[in-house]
């Protein structure tokens, strides 16, 4: 049934149990809203831990049982890769029970390699070997497909060519792990500091474009994107081949669509109309605390969502 002829039905439910037991208006309003709020969005957002402990408190899995109620179908977890095998094992089995996708997760080496990739040096691609094989086998225990991937910062001592050249060896081979695993890794263009080696779309673009694999493409994240380029619409369909996973934050700010100056409700509906049936990891804070916040963020997305 569509979620349009839903409403109507229940309207007329509702309806129905007021003039038959004299229960007013409002409260048939709130009812209504109720069973609407709870309904599946267009898009599949993807909530990450904490983002609703106040609610269902500090357990990942009942905090992802209550995603699941509020109407969401998928989760992210940057820290995946990290927990315990028994911990991650539970995740992917919730996930299958209530028919939810895992996001992306940080192919995470530590450090080293995250700002080292650029130089070419041997122990750094290997242990950026090393962490893809570990994401493989972490992958399996949840059903994941995508996996981020940070190539780090400039090496200010080599020309830029050299370290293109270099992040193109280093995916190469990461995609060679992935690719027989139906595993994707996407690039993400971070803003956080302009020493970072990837600064803008169009030259992650380029890295998938030499790599050439469809296990290395591109993560769009739309607060980072707007910090640096902005012209967002635009860039998304030059780009757009090569985009496999999108996140979301407003700016400035970071936090749920509504709070900054990003029009996430037109952004929502293009992508949409491109077709992209792929997750939306919500990765920003909450912008309120406590239960009020997380029930506006909730709201922030009903409203962004309603683009049909």
């Amino acid at each position: 049934m569509k979620r349009s002829e839903f409403i109507r039905n229940s309207l007329l439910t509702v309806g129905a149990i007021t003039t038959g037991s004299g229960i007013t208006s409002a409260f048939a309003a709130d009812q209504v809203s109720a069973v609407a709020a709870d309904q599946t969005f267009h898009m599949d957002y993807a909530p990450h831990q904490g983002m609703f402990e106040q609610h269902a408190g500090k357990s990942f899995l009942d905090q992802i049982q209550f995603m699941y109620d509020k109407g969401f179908r998928s989760i992210e977890d940057n820290g995946y890769l990290n927990r315990a095998v028994e911990e991650q094992e539970k995740i992917g089995k919730l996930l299958a029970k209530l028919g939810m996708r895992m996001g992306v997760f940080v192919v995470d080496g530590g450090d080293n390699w995250k700002t080292s990739l650029t130089t070419g040096k041997k122990e750094f691609k290997d242990k950026f070997v090393e962490t893809c094989k570990k994401s493989v086998e972490a992958a399996k225990r949840c059903n994941a497909k995508w996996l981020t991937v940070v190539p780090g910062f400039y090496e200010r001592n080599l020309p830029y060519g050299n370290q293109f050249a270099n992040v193109i060896d280093a995916m190469r081979a990461g995609a060679e792990i992935f690719e027989p695993h139906g595993l994707i890794m996407v690039l993400e263009t971070l803003s956080d500091t302009p020493e970072l080696f990837l600064q803008k779309t169009n030259e992650t673009y380029a890295v998938c474009k030499a790599v050439q694999s469809p296990s290395c493409k591109i993560l769009y994240d739309i607060y980072h994107m707007q910090r640096t380029e902005g012209d967002l619409i635009k860039t998304i369909d030059r780009c757009w081949d090569e985009i496999a996973y999108v996140q979301i934050g407003d700016n400035p700010g970071r936090k749920e669509p509504g709070t900054g100056e990003i029009n996430y409700k037109n952004l929502f509906k293009h992508l949409h109309k491109k077709g992209y049936k792929g997750v939306m990891g919500m990765e920003h804070g909450n912008s309120k605390p406590g239960k009020e916040g997380e029930l506006a963020l909730i709201s922030a997305y009903r409203e962004a969502d309603s683009f049909l």
